[in-house]
């Protein structure tokens, strides 16, 4: 959830939908996302919409404290608008920030929430993401009793000295204790977040982060590459020359690296930048993300879409508060997406899935350039799809450029 929000229409003050959104509500699962915008310290590669206490100051609308009330305020909002069409929700997704910072009867209270104005599936998956230094093996059973399903640690690294550049604050060694006290509470799920191309990282230290990270034996890893983000204490940095810019070709390694390591260990990539144990482990919120499904986003910053509406919240936690206060919807604005641009989005994101890109979703020019995409070995045909080799995998985003109208 980068920090700085879109450019779109102004948002309707009671957060109503067209019409025509609300008549595809059911139509598709529904997800829950709640973003948790508080941190302990700011970590100098994020540009998340995140704050730390000192950031926020004094401001009763901004502080940690009735922030699951708030959120479920807005709760109120979206059972309102998307009616009495809407299905009980599939997936719930806990981010942030540090959504760990808040107390874990206060994550099961707006996990109760939802279940009392949507109800949740049977099958529900419900997700905290968690920093290993703000949980603990108590604070883990608690969540497991209170509904959560699965738990998504953020270890980025295993070596002290990457660690210190991304100003992550927990030791090397407590992911791995964290995987260990969420399995023995139950979780059915259990990921690690690692980030490769940290400035000084070698590649021994790399081996070293995939190696910790399959020891402690989740079922789930997600491994991104740095991006230096403008407005970053780490761009600063880069900027005046104390860190060197992460090197296209050495990302490129990394990536093929953690590939073969966590394919030789039995975790399959079913997403570019995501490796699962099996089908059951894969991460069904950011599936239904990357397939175009309904989420509601709860709390400041978040973004929302519903039947081809995409909307997001004013960024500070105190403006937040406020509108809601107001009885107002949080939406800062809004864009409602065209058939063409939903088509594109649609090739953007399922293209990264391991199960490819029905090819019918192409127009027969861009079809006709498929052959060209094969012979360089980025693409292969798999039934009526088109599937991302690995070499494709490292320049996607490429394949989506060269591939579109």
């Amino acid at each position: 959830m980068p920090s700085t929000l879109p450019e779109g229409e102004p948002a309707p003050a009671d957060g109503r939908l067209p019409d025509e959104a609300v008549a595809t509500v059911g139509h598709r699962p529904l997800g829950i996302y709640l973003h948790v915008p508080f941190c302990t310290t700011r970590c100098g590669y994020c540009d998340f919409n995140t704050y730390t206490a000192t950031e926020l100051g004094t401001d009763p609308g901004a502080s940690r404290a009735g922030y699951v009330d708030r959120a479920i305020g807005e709760l109120d909002l979206a059972r309102r608008v998307l009616g009495p069409h809407a299905p009980p929700v599939s997936t719930v997704f806990v981010g942030g920030g540090t959504p760990t910072l808040l107390p874990p009867a206060d994550l099961g209270r707006f996990l109760a929430a939802v279940e009392e104005r949507f109800g949740l599936a049977d099958d529900a998956e419900v997700t905290t993401e968690s920093n290993p230094d703000s949980v603990d093996a108590a604070g883990l059973a608690q969540l497991r009793e209170a509904g959560f399903t699965r738990v998504s640690l953020g270890m980025q690294s295993a070596v002290p000295h990457v660690l210190a550049t991304l100003d992550r604050v927990h030791t090397p060694g407590r992911a791995q204790r964290a995987v260990a006290d969420a399995w023995a509470a139950g979780f059915d799920h259990v990921s690690l977040d690692l980030i490769y191309g940290t400035p000084g990282e070698s590649p021994d230290d790399w081996s070293t982060s995939l190696d910790a990270a399959l020891d402690a034996g989740p079922d789930h890893v997600s491994a991104y590459a740095l991006i230096v983000e403008e407005g970053t204490r780490l761009a600063v940095r880069v900027r005046r020359g104390e860190l060197p810019m992460p090197d296209d070709d050495a990302l490129a390694d990394a990536y093929l690296a953690a590939d073969e390591r966590l394919s030789a260990a039995g975790l399959s990539a079913y997403e570019v930048s995501n490796w699962a144990r099996d089908d059951a482990a894969r991460c069904r919120h950011n599936l239904a993300y990357w397939r175009g499904d309904d989420w509601w986003g709860v709390g400041p910053g978040a973004h929302s879409h519903v039947g081809g509406v995409r909307w997001w919240n004013v960024k500070h936690p105190a403006a937040y508060a406020a509108r809601l206060a107001s009885g107002a919807s949080p939406a800062a604005g809004r864009e409602l997406l065209d058939a063409g641009s939903r088509r594109v989005e649609r090739v953007l994101l399922e293209l990264r899935l391991s199960e490819g890109l029905d090819v019918d979703v192409l127009t027969p020019t861009e079809r006709r350039r498929l052959p060209d995409l094969r012979v360089r070995g980025l693409l292969e045909p798999v039934e009526d799809r088109a599937v991302l080799t690995r070499a494709g995998r490292l320049l996607a985003d490429g394949v989506v450029r060269d591939l579109l109208d």
